[in-house]
């Protein structure tokens, strides 16, 4: 478990990539992952999340291995290219991976990433502006907006 403001955050690694980040798990998942835990492991991981919530990171440099339908992977390398700051619409996102009028497919793609905050689906919002759809809860994505738009008023 890893403390961050906006909660613990669970990080599980498959040797050297970060295969889940992620906010929240079941409890029994939880349990199996903190039976093998490794600290020193993790040493890079906890660093750049420090420098992400204290406002001094943009982008993360961590091996990542997620796993998902073609798809869902077309769709994870899009939320990375959103710039720190910046937030798209699922319809963006949806015309940008080839799949016009797949906003609800992006949607769902979304509420699957594994990696949290590394793979930045919060930057995803409604067609209007508005705060949708966040397995972290709302609040959290809200958090991780206005600590992006102060930061990056900072550079």
């Amino acid at each position: 478990m890893v403390p961050s403001p906006i909660g613990p955050l669970t990080v599980v690694r498959d040797g050297e990539a970060v295969v889940r980040l992620a906010m929240s798990l079941p409890a029994q998942l939880e349990a199996e992952v903190l039976g093998e835990r490794s600290d020193e492991a993790f040493d890079d991981v906890l660093a750049q999340l420090g420098e992400y919530f204290a406002g001094e990171r943009t982008t993360f440099d961590l091996p990542l291995r997620p796993h998902g339908s073609d798809f869902e992977l077309a769709v994870w390398d899009q939320l990375t290219r959103i710039p720190y700051g910046e937030t798209r619409s699922y319809g963006y996102v949806a015309k940008a991976v080839g799949e016009p009028g797949g906003a609800q497919a992006v949607g769902a793609a979304n509420g699957r990433n594994r990696l949290a905050i590394v793979v930045p689906c919060h930057r995803v919002i409604g067609a209007d502006g508005t705060l949708v759809g966040f397995g972290g809860g709302l609040p959290r994505k809200r958090f991780l907006l206005d600590l992006e738009q102060r930061a990056d008023r900072l550079f």
